[in-house]
């Protein structure tokens, strides 16, 4: 019980400090608007693509229901996290909680400790509806904002998928260090981000 204590003091202190560090701006803008434009877009931002298959990763860590939980839970927070956006509710500090996705979620998966699910399951959605409200947000006015979702969630979904089927994967023929390897690397990543290199 106190290594949990401890990941979460540790886990806000990083999250305070990186909201007080300035945005990085990896969403400038996209026009996109319909299925296709949706689909493609995860694929493109190496910020929601890291988050995405990091998501797959921690759930292989944690195991059992985790590997259906926590991306129905980024899903879920991520659909929220648009719907926000489209009516228009302000959200402060959304690219410094996507950066934070990238480096906490490295960090969950690098940990020799495995993090409980309560404490995963409500770190991805969270960090989810950052991601969901930045890409909403992006969308021209009059768009689509139906199929483009659809499109984004869809391959949001796959990109969890890639993550499960990696973080499986190399626990079978490599070892779960190697997972937890990727998750440094993962939240070196996120260093990154945070500090504008990306």
């Amino acid at each position: 019980m106190r290594s949990s204590k401890s990941v979460l003091l540790s886990l806000f202190a990083l999250l305070a400090v990186l909201l007080c560090a300035q945005p990085a701006w990896a969403h400038p803008g996209h026009p996109g608007h319909s299925f296709t434009d949706g689909f493609t877009h995860p694929f493109s931002g190496i910020d929601h693509l890291l988050a995405m298959v990091a998501v797959g990763l921690l759930a292989v860590r944690i195991g059992g229901k985790a590997l259906w939980i926590l991306p129905c839970m980024f899903l879920g927070g991520m659909f929220l996290g648009g719907i926000l956006a489209a009516m228009g509710v302000p959200l402060p500090a959304v690219e410094q909680g996507i950066q934070a996705s990238v480096l906490i979620l490295g960090v969950l998966i690098a940990l020799t400790q495995i993090v409980p699910l309560s404490i995963g399951a409500g770190l991805v959605a969270l960090f989810a509806v950052f991601h969901g409200y930045a890409h909403a947000a992006e969308m021209a006015s009059g768009n689509s904002w139906s199929a483009y979702a659809v499109g984004f969630l869809l391959a949001t979904a796959i990109l969890h998928f890639s993550g499960v089927a990696g973080g499986l994967t190399l626990n079978r023929w490599l070892s779960s260090k190697t997972v937890r390897l990727t998750g440094g690397l993962i939240s070196l990543a996120g260093i990154f981000l945070v500090c504008g290199a990306l």
